[in-house]
């Protein structure tokens, strides 16, 4: 994808990738959504954030324990969603709020794909251009 490509999404298609980038919970995405989109109807949401699955540059999936070699706890993304689960899902409120207590696990993240990290950065033969 060119520079202007990146450029043509809207506001919310990079509230998305930039929770997605960062592995956040889906109720991350309103801190990354700028003045009025905060108060966009959560049917608004999802037909963006469906969109942007449906292209292949992000997955849905939940908060799964993962423990590392030395024995700490952690958790990582788990499996994705499957997409005819995602409109239920998504149409579920609690969905898109912090959980209660102490664990995320089983909570909502959103993960950018392969392709859409080409979506969300520019290849270095764009940087070079831009800085030579």
């Amino acid at each position: 994808m060119s520079r202007r490509d990146r450029e043509r999404l809207t506001n919310v298609e990079r509230a998305f990738f930039v929770n997605a980038f960062e592995m956040d919970l889906l109720a991350g995405v309103f801190g990354d959504l700028a003045g009025s989109k905060q108060e966009m109807p959560l049917h608004e949401l999802t037909q963006v954030l469906l969109s942007l699955i449906d292209r292949g540059w992000i997955e849905v999936r939940r908060y799964d324990r993962w423990i590392a070699e030395d024995g700490r706890e952690g958790l990582m993304p788990g499996e994705a969603v499957a997409r005819q689960h995602l409109p239920q899902l998504l149409a579920d409120p609690a969905t898109w709020e912090y959980p209660e207590g102490a664990t995320w696990v089983g909570a909502i993240t959103l993960v950018e794909t392969e392709s859409g990290s080409k979506v969300s950065r520019m290849p270095p033969e764009e940087i070079t251009a831009q800085h030579g």
